[in-house]
């Protein structure tokens, strides 16, 4: 294909929008590798050729997704709510607590003192599908011609997202690690913790969640469960699209083994899957229900679909 430049219009957008990127983060955060990385690798997509340039713009949804996140560390949802500590531990304890020898203790600590290496195996591989599967099954869509089925999911994708920080700072909740190792007193620098998955790291003596976990943004981000939404999105989704049989049953079992994860690494309560899981479809429910009748909106999506398909 021919190489054409974008138009002047398109260049200067991409660049303005880039240097607001890099001036947010190095006044409010402070500029990091990872910055750099991804400011780097859209404007090398969007300038690259004009594929590479319908992809950076297809992907932008997950690129906002990302850069959200981070950006939460300008105002953290702790000094907007108070933390929930207690109440939360207390309400899964009563529900689905674990008697044993006459004593009350939540699954995560039970999983704590019972674990298998198999299962720490298992647990590590399906925590890592948590985000680069949803955005693989983005990519396959979008690939494969389906593009106005990608931006639905994409879109949809974000839109739960949205949601889910909402309720980040609604309601700040310490997940079951920290409860467990620093009780009910919240410590506001405490940093990120790998809880259970560290039996991973030892098993196969990769470092890949003590990376990731470092860089945390709000460790008191537990409600709702954004690890059991992701995986859930892209299963519905795979459905919707009529995706091949084989698929739907992979993201199935990576859907059920994150939820089972999230809740034997002591990353989150089994309050916190419900009402990720409850998230994920209220938030699929209002975008394909109510977002996509909205004629602006459609109107919205065919724009986008048309300038990612040309």
């Amino acid at each position: 294909m021919k190489w054409t430049a974008p138009t002047q219009r398109e260049t200067l957008t991409v660049l303005a929008g880039t240097a607001v990127f890099v001036a947010v983060n190095a006044l409010c955060i402070g500029l990091r590798p990872d910055h750099w990385l991804l400011a780097g690798l859209f404007c090398g997509l969007f300038f690259a050729s004009p594929f590479t340039r319908r992809l950076a713009v297809a992907l932008l949804p997950f690129a906002v997704f990302a850069i959200s996140y981070d950006w939460m560390r300008i105002v953290p949802n702790y000094e907007v709510n108070p933390i929930d500590t207690r109440p939360l531990y207390e309400a899964e304890r009563a529900l689905f607590g674990i008697t044993i020898e006459g004593q009350t203790i939540i699954p995560g600590e039970y999983f704590n003192q019972h674990n298998w290496a198999v299962a720490d195996l298992l647990a590590g591989v399906f925590y890592l599908c948590w985000v680069p599967v949803p955005i693989a099954f983005g990519v396959w869509l979008y690939l494969r011609g389906r593009q106005r089925d990608y931006l639905r999911f994409a879109l949809c994708f974000l839109f739960v997202n949205v949601i889910g920080f909402c309720g980040y700072y609604i309601h700040p909740a310490a997940p079951p690690w920290y409860v467990i190792n620093y009780g009910f007193d919240p410590i506001l620098s405490t940093p990120g913790n790998i809880a259970g998955l560290v039996r991973f790291e030892q098993l196969t003596g990769l470092s890949v969640f003590t990376n990731i976990y470092v860089n945390n943004s709000n460790i008191f981000a537990a409600i709702p469960s954004l690890h059991a939404a992701y995986m859930l999105i892209a299963l519905v989704y795979a459905c919707l699209c009529r995706q091949p049989r084989w698929m739907i049953a992979l993201f199935a079992v990576i859907t059920l083994g994150i939820w089972c994860t999230a809740v034997y690494s002591c990353h989150h309560y089994i309050i916190d899957v419900l009402l990720g899981i409850l998230t994920a479809l209220l938030g699929i429910f209002i975008f394909e229900c109510g977002l996509m009748r909205i004629p602006p909106f459609r109107r919205f999506i065919d724009r986008y679909t048309a300038f990612i398909s040309k």
